[in-house]
């Protein structure tokens, strides 16, 4: 097993665990619809999140190229994780008594969401510098403007309540997130 297999397993376990959380939240709606009806932009980020963690593992897999292992690029890749398992976890609350449904809660807990959101973007950079010069030169400059769109637009989502921008701020970044996905990050 080497460096990359060893790291894998770990963030692979606390990937799984925050996925779990998202198809548990799922099912709680399914299951218990009249203990908080669902608020479609909530859903929305639950789709954009577990979307984005599936291509978040194929992502990884380019940490391969990665000769040399440092504890500090180690302690990045966990910190990513968890920050990920973090976001599903805000997104998954397992009780709505103190704030009566998913919007309530949405809104009510935005700054969190929407800051844990903002670190992921920040390690993201980080995560992207690690991976090489080759691996910068080929996600190319869309990476870049593209991050400075979606930080500017979180920390736009931590300060208003405007369901509108929130609306169009999961909507646009789902539909980003899928045409990246395949257009850029098709193959391995």
């Amino acid at each position: 097993m080497d460096a990359f297999e060893y790291i894998s397993v770990l963030t692979s376990i606390i990937i799984g665990l925050g996925m779990a959380q998202l198809l548990l939240v799922v099912s709680r709606i399914i299951q218990y619809p009249s203990k908080g009806p669902p608020y479609w932009v909530h859903i929305g980020w639950v789709v954009y999140t577990f979307i984005f963690t599936v291509f978040w593992w194929w992502w990884e897999f380019n940490l391969r190229l990665i000769e040399t292992w440092t504890f500090g690029i180690y302690l990045l890749v966990i910190l990513y994780a968890f920050l990920i398992f973090l976001f599903c976890a805000l997104l998954a609350p397992s009780d709505l008594s103190e704030h009566g449904d998913f919007r309530g809660y949405f809104y009510a807990k935005r700054r969190w969401i929407f800051s844990v959101f903002l670190l992921i973007q920040v390690v993201d950079i980080g995560d992207a510098l690690i991976k090489g010069a080759d691996y910068i030169l080929a996600i190319g400059t869309q990476y870049y403007v593209s991050q400075i769109i979606i930080v500017a637009s979180a920390v736009t989502a931590i300060v208003t309540r405007n369901e509108r921008f929130h609306s169009t701020f999961v909507v646009a970044l789902l539909a980003f997130t899928v045409i990246q996905g395949f257009l850029f990050y098709d193959t391995i």
